[in-house]
């Protein structure tokens, strides 16, 4: 997969994925061959941190 540049694009596609297809971040990195680093740092500069208990990117 490749990732759109807009980070919040990037934030609706993300948490779309976790809430409909994967039941964690780990688990679509996986199997979309994504860095799980290269994500959290990217949401993280808009003020976002993944929680898995929600399974979803929220705003920290």
């Amino acid at each position: 997969m490749i990732l759109p540049a807009d980070g919040f694009i990037l934030l609706s596609l993300i948490n779309t994925k976790l809430r409909d297809e994967y039941s964690s971040l780990d688990e679509l990195c996986g199997e979309e061959g994504l860095e799980k680093e290269e994500i959290c740092a990217r949401l993280g500069g808009l003020g976002y941190r993944y929680y898995p208990e929600s399974n979803s990117f929220k705003s920290a």
